[in-house]
């Protein structure tokens, strides 16, 4: 797969895929503003920004969704210590323009939105570093994010005028305080956070499989890793598969073999395997969830698994890492939207 190295538009002004876009870059650099919307175009349009923070102490998912015909805010929150879960969602179809914005320009960059008194903000502060905020009846975050690192860029055609711009940043160092129900979380270092961004014009269904894992390996490295089911695209020889060594992205990756608990299991606590000529890896989970969520035109159905990693990679150079003890989540999803 070819590597961008300077910024590009991934949308033509006429709402054309730009094919020399497609590639991946180890940060943002792709344009996707010229995106298009709306009935005339399908509802097709999805744009996504996902914070996911795992410590000894806290599970916590903060998402944006502009699903074009619809807007979604989303959060979720376990305090380890307590066992407390707080579920927050609010998906609306007719919303003021300004109560989400997912930005599609080249970051740093704001996006926000709130819905039913739902809000969540992610804001840049300086070049490098993002504020995660949170407010609902239950939960309250003030996060801050080192994003000084390399992450996994990848622009993809799927064929049929649809196409996909995903970044992933896993292992990014979080610090600050969430508090649940009154009660203070402090995440303090060394603790990770991952950021899934997408942009891209997608089919009506979509189904997926994928995790990220961050912490600090055993020989002092901090490792951050992406695992994703099946080819990055179509014709693609590569996956969203990757590693990221002390905020050096190697990678993509080749694809992986997953043996992993289906969405109607009844063993959804069961380990979640990963095998390919590059990596052994298993999440055993130490909690799991199911999301559901029909409202109207979006059908969505997702088996979450939170926990730690055991096992091991080769780098591109040859040489080994080991993830046991990588703090991450595993998600099978099955989407309509």
């Amino acid at each position: 797969m070819r590597e961008i190295t300077s910024e590009t538009e991934l949308v033509s002004p006429s709402g054309k895929l730009v094919e020399a876009a497609l590639g991946f870059s180890r940060r943002p650099l792709h344009n996707t503003e010229n995106l298009p919307r709306g009935l005339r175009h399908g509802w097709h349009a999805k744009a996504w920004d996902r914070w996911t923070v795992v410590t000894d102490d806290v599970f916590l998912i903060l998402t944006l969704a502009d699903l074009d015909v619809a807007a979604l805010v989303r959060v979720f929150c376990l305090d380890r210590a307590t066992g407390a879960v707080a579920e927050h969602e609010s998906v609306k179809f007719a919303r003021p323009a300004d109560a989400m914005v997912l930005p599609g320009e080249v970051p740093p960059f704001f996006a926000h939105g709130t819905l039913d008194g739902l809000s969540v903000r992610f804001d840049a502060a300086g070049e490098n570093r993002t504020v995660l905020r949170a407010e609902t009846e239950r939960v309250s975050t003030v996060l801050e994010v080192d994003a000084h690192t390399e992450s996994l860029s990848m622009a993809t055609s799927l064929g049929r005028d649809r196409f996909r711009y995903t970044v992933t940043g896993p292992a990014l160092p979080v610090t600050g305080l969430v508090v649940l129900d009154g009660r203070d979380v402090l995440v303090d270092a060394p603790s990770f956070a991952t950021l899934e961004r997408g942009r891209g014009l997608l089919p009506r269904r979509t189904e997926s499989l994928r995790a990220c894992a961050g912490g600090i390996t055993s020989d002092g490295r901090r490792v951050g890793l992406v695992l994703t089911e099946g080819p990055a695209g179509p014709s693609s020889d590569v996956a969203e598969n990757a590693l990221v060594i002390n905020g050096k992205l190697n990678g993509p990756r080749p694809q992986v073999t997953w043996d992993a608990p289906a969405l109607n299991s009844d063993a959804k606590s069961a380990p979640w395997h990963a095998r390919g000529s590059w990596i052994d890896a298993t999440l055993k989970p130490a909690h799991t969830r199911t999301v559901t969520s029909k409202s109207g035109l979006i059908n969505e159905t997702c088996l979450q698994a939170f926990g730690e990693f055991s096992g091991s990679a080769v780098l591109t150079d040859g040489s080994r890492v080991n993830l046991t003890g990588l703090k991450g989540w595993a998600e099978r999803s099955s989407r309509r939207w």
